[in-house]
């Protein structure tokens, strides 16, 4: 007999920001482990629920039983199970016992060749197996694949015994149907009673039936026992308040991770309305709405316009039919922080961010790499080279050298010890209110940009050339010392800073090589030896490398169309220019759609192949050496298509450069069906091997045809 299975531990208030992921985790592992005991119909359905004080799995299409099956036991080899009589040997009978097959005569096993030997084999029958027995080994192993982000360890009420959880459990449910399924964990034994809401809840609710649960415990208890649902509800309230009261709750991906935290705080969601003094608002809103959103988990509010208002919203765990109690505790806490926001500002003002500077050298960036102050400095350098390099030239390298002087004297601010967060953006507010030039205020701020991915990238050249000068500082010296990212380690968020650096080179876009960007960051630090440069340089170039084809990777590229416009690692990589790369993919893209593609693409890999085994010498060589039709008339039309290629590749037609190369198509199939090019005459032969280079150079100007090749 099927019917709904209800699983549901209680416990004290559970980590918030793991808590969808455990409800999820806890459902999704009882529900495996009654699947892999054939517990489940084929329509049975799973259903998630997770509120601060508990987890729980509705399972429709629950068997109270397994069915009995018949198997095929494979025992072991006929000539260690059977002696020379044909009679079991100690083996086979220890090996029968352990199956539940104990006294089976040898006749009923059946022999079968399995690979080389013959094996024995038994036909048997599975048990049924009880749901009792199959829920407790699903629950135990549901239990302990719990992604728990710190384990506690509590003693139970004997005074004894100890278990481990992220809370101390206080209730077990199990029921199918109507039916309590004894089960236990955690020192718990499974029942049918839950607990509603702490306040405002029914302290002990009996569940009649395992589909009642989600209704009664909002019914009863005050509790929206689903973490989907009460996100929306919650939503559902601010999304309300806030046009009641003309505003808005900004953009959705900038409160959506403090919507799931709130979500896993509260039992009974219920918004109100609080607000502070409009004197507040002198702060950077930065500092109120991460003083809001992060410390009180408050929602901002905003006006038509985007500018923060004087009004928050509360997610409360009470629903009162009078909220001022509420309300104005809140407005009293929010207050107090708003003020000491407020005092940091002030105070940091007082003081300019250029005599901040001098204490960055008590700062320690890393034992290896010296202090902040001394990265400032190397910050300097670099970012004056790169300033060179954009629009601006030489005309801007002093306003990107005071920006790099600048850009980390907020770290030893009061507001950004207090936020971390706000680094930059409080260098920003405090460069504007020393005067500095705007260029110089917008790129302290930038330089961190891009934060995330998505993000927005910086502007400016000042801002462009701090941003690099940080973010290859930071490659080149971790690197120089051996602190390479491994595996998902990665504590120096290197990968973000590489994919920074393509990100601004590629979409901003920049005409500048990474190369020697590189080489100018390897300049800067200190103690590196000649020796150890170049295959440094080649290892922070290659890791770069990957970051962009990564990216690409993700944005929809093949790894074949990636391949062969960045090629491959180490010298013989492509992608120098990063602002070339987009242009040169779509032109690869349109390659390829060409009848002509696959089969210059296997032509180009055989050519690689042939001149890998038999490289071209520095003689010259004459095309007049030529004797057969068919590479005559390849070296001819190969001369007129290398012009038409090379006009367009000069003009940045990348398109039009490489699907100009399918009219060699018939000219080059008809070389490779005639033509031999390893003859034993020298000279011939040194002849088609550059025939064949050049061919190879004008079809690969743009990508690496080759690999598009099929395998």
């Amino acid at each position: 007999m099927s019917e709904t299975l209800l699983v549901e531990l209680l416990c004290e208030e559970l980590p918030p920001k793991a808590l969808e992921r455990l409800g999820a985790a806890f459902a999704d592992g009882i529900a495996k482990g009654l699947a892999k005991r054939e517990m489940l119909e084929p329509a049975s359905a799973t259903r998630a629920f997770a509120s601060p004080r508990r987890l729980a799995a509705e399972i429709s299409g629950v068997k109270s039983a397994s069915e009995a099956r018949a198997v095929e036991v494979k025992l072991m080899p006929t000539t260690v199970g059977l002696d020379a009589a044909g009679k079991p040997t100690a083996a086979l009978v220890k090996k029968l016992e352990a199956a539940g097959l104990a006294g089976l005569e040898p006749s009923r096993l059946t022999r079968r060749l399995d690979g080389k030997a013959e094996m024995l084999f038994a036909d048997a029958k599975t048990p049924s197996m009880a749901l009792s027995v199959a829920l407790q080994g699903a629950l135990d192993e549901a239990i302990g694949g719990l992604p728990i982000p710190k384990i506690m360890s509590y003693q139970l009420a004997d005074g004894v015994t100890t278990v481990q959880f992220a809370r101390p459990a206080h209730g077990l449910i199990a029921l199918h149907g109507a039916q309590v399924v004894a089960v236990h964990a955690l020192g718990l034994e499974s029942g049918r009673r839950t607990r509603g809401h702490r306040f405002q809840g029914a302290s002990q609710i009996d569940l009649a039936t395992a589909v009642q649960y989600e209704a009664t415990l909002e019914r009863e208890g005050g509790v929206m026992a689903q973490f989907a649902g009460r996100r929306a509800a919650i939503l559902k309230q601010l999304e309300q308040k806030a046009a009641e009261s003309k505003a808005s709750l900004g953009k959705k991906e900038d409160f959506a991770a403090l919507l799931d935290e709130v979500t896993a705080l509260v039992e009974m969601p219920t918004v109100y309305v609080g607000s502070f003094e409009e004197e507040f608002l002198a702060v950077p809103a930065e500092c109120l709405i991460l003083t809001m959103r992060q410390n009180q988990k408050y929602f901002p509010l905003f006006d038509a316009s985007g500018k923060l208002t004087s009004r928050f919203l509360i997610v409360s765990n009470m629903r009162l039919a009078d909220p001022a109690n509420i309300v104005r505790g809140n407005e009293r806490v929010v207050r107090s922080r708003l003020a000491d926001a407020r005092f940091f500002f002030e105070t940091d003002k007082k003081l300019k961010l250029a005599e901040r500077v001098p204490q960055l050298g008590a700062i320690v960036y890393h034992n290896k790499l010296g202090t902040q102050g001394e990265r400032v400095e190397r910050l300097r350098k670099l970012a004056t080279v790169i300033q060179e390099s954009l629009p601006r030239g030489k005309a801007g390298k002093d306003w990107a050298d005071r920006a790099a002087l600048l850009a980390k004297a907020d770290l030893v601010s009061l507001m950004v010890g207090e936020f971390p967060e706000l680094q930059g953006v409080m260098g920003r507010y405090y460069a504007e209110a020393d005067g500095e030039q705007p260029s110089v205020s917008r790129a302290i701020e930038q330089h961190y940009w891009p934060r995330f991915a998505g993000d927005a990238l910086p502007t400016g050249d000042a801002s462009i050339a701090v941003a690099l000068a940080d973010r290859l500082d930071a490659l080149m010296g971790m690197f120089s010392i051996g602190q390479v990212p491994t595996g998902d380690k990665d504590p120096f968020a290197l990968r973000r800073a590489a994919l920074g650096v393509v990100r601004i080179l590629m979409e901003t876009p920049l005409k500048i090589e990474l190369e020697p960007l590189i080489r100018a960051a390897a300049k800067t630090l200190p103690k590196i030896a000649p020796d150890g440069l170049e295959p440094l340089v080649a290892q922070v170039r290659d890791f770069i490398r990957e970051r962009l084809a990564n990216l690409l990777r993700e944005r929809g590229y093949t790894a074949n169309e990636v391949a062969a416009v960045l090629g491959a690692e180490g010298a013989d990589s492509q992608f120098d220019r990063v602002d070339l790369v987009p242009r040169k993919l779509e032109a690869v893209r349109e390659f390829s759609k060409l009848p002509e593609a696959q089969s210059l693409a296997a032509a180009n890999k055989r050519i690689q192949n042939i001149l890998r085994k038999s490289p071209v010498g520095d003689a010259a060589v004459e095309y007049v050496l030529l004797q057969l039709p068919e590479e005559k008339k390849l070296q001819h039309s190969l001369t007129a298509v290398s012009t038409l290629v090379n006009s367009k590749f000069a003009t940045g037609d990348f398109t039009g450069s490489l699907t100009a190369v399918a009219a060699l198509r018939n000219d080059v199939d008809s070389f490779f069906d005639k033509v031999m090019v390893n003859v034993d005459d020298p000279n011939l032969r040194a002849t088609r091997l550059k025939l064949l280079s050049d061919l190879g150079e004008t079809m690969n100007k743009v990508a690496d045809i080759s690999k598009l090749s099929s395998p």
